[in-house]
């Protein structure tokens, strides 16, 4: 049997799982289990970074986003599903990764500065912080993973990873691959007040939601503000709810939704009932599938200690090597 290459990918235990993370993530993932030796896991330790204050939330949301990936179609027989602070490997190896990883490597990430200014009510000048894409590189480098499937925007960031395994293999001896991006279109998901979906916007359909409180939300999206009455004529394309069309609904759906805006021979409400069944045929079956898990929290205790359990063996044997690189055995 042909070896297959290893993907890697994780998602952080910051708060439940959102429709947003389906498409632009989740779906993707199922799709790469047929073809690849997926690693899948929660990154609680991620949650920290800039959580550390208010932690009591993350058994919950990890929980959460245990059962969502079983709903959603992850199959634990076709990729290993895991907990990242059971790995205590993970932690070892981003301590040996500090003692080499220039500290202007980290201080130029994107996004260290990005989220200092997008969260300025939590104290971020902490090393947990500074070091998260340290940590990400342990995460990645040490199931000697392959691909990480990221968007465009997200490439710069897994270059310092490349970089820190490049600079670790030139110093010792060549232990890493460098890990490659897996280039995936993730379309942006607007929330229900027109920006990106995200749970720190609280503007975001939840796959634990009810299928009345999606119906609400989605209900009380805003449209085209030049839509005040019934009879106004509109833009689609100004529409967060036709952005959402192009997503769920068939491409004859959204040329009537799109025509009967422009001509107002469709009202707002109307065009959003067209929309809340197509995600509905979305949600429906991870809907039933959480019911299920959720009635049965033993099937998804065993599944996370499987995942555990041959990430561990993965893990524990790339340090072994590690250990032997920098003289520490």
């Amino acid at each position: 049997m042909t070896r297959r290459d290893r993907v890697l990918s994780g998602m952080q235990a910051s708060g439940k799982l959102h429709l947003g993370n389906f498409i632009g993530a989740l779906q993707n993932w199922v799709r790469l289990q047929e073809k690849y030796d997926c690693f899948y896991f929660i990154a609680d330790w991620h949650a920290l970074t800039t959580g550390y204050a208010n932690p009591s939330a993350l058994k919950e949301s990890t929980e959460d986003i245990l059962i969502n990936f079983l709903a959603a179609g992850l199959d634990p027989d076709k990729c290993t599903i895991f907990l990242q602070s059971k790995i205590l490997q993970h932690a070892e190896l981003h301590l040996l990764l500090s003692m080499i990883t220039p500290l202007g490597w980290l201080e130029r990430v994107p996004t260290y500065k990005e989220q200092q200014q997008e969260l300025k009510d939590r104290d971020l000048s902490t090393y947990g912080f500074l070091g998260y894409p340290l940590l990400q590189t342990a995460d990645i480098i040490i199931y000697r993973a392959k691909y990480v499937p990221v968007g465009v925007d997200q490439v710069p960031h897994l270059e310092i990873s490349r970089e820190i395994a490049r600079r670790f293999n030139n110093l010792y001896k060549e232990v890493f691959p460098e890990p490659e991006a897996l280039l995936t279109e993730f379309p942006k998901v607007p929330g229900i007040d027109g920006r990106k979906m995200s749970k720190s916007y609280g503007n975001a359909i939840y796959l634990s939601d009810s299928p009345k409180v999606a119906e609400q939300k989605i209900l009380t999206m805003m449209t085209d503000p030049a839509r005040k009455r019934r009879t106004d004529k509109g833009s689609p394309e100004l529409s967060p709810v036709f952005q959402l069309h192009r997503i769920f609904s068939t491409k004859e759906e959204q040329n009537e939704v799109a025509e009967g805006c422009r001509t107002a021979g469709i009202g707002c409400i109307e065009c959003k009932k067209i929309l809340i069944k197509n995600i509905f045929r979305v949600l429906e079956p991870i809907w039933q599938k959480r019911s299920e898990l959720i009635a049965n929290p033993k099937l998804v205790i065993e599944v996370a200690e499987k995942g555990t359990d041959k990430a561990k063996k993965v893990a524990e044997e790339t340090m072994r090597v590690v250990r032997d690189a920098m003289g520490l055995r």
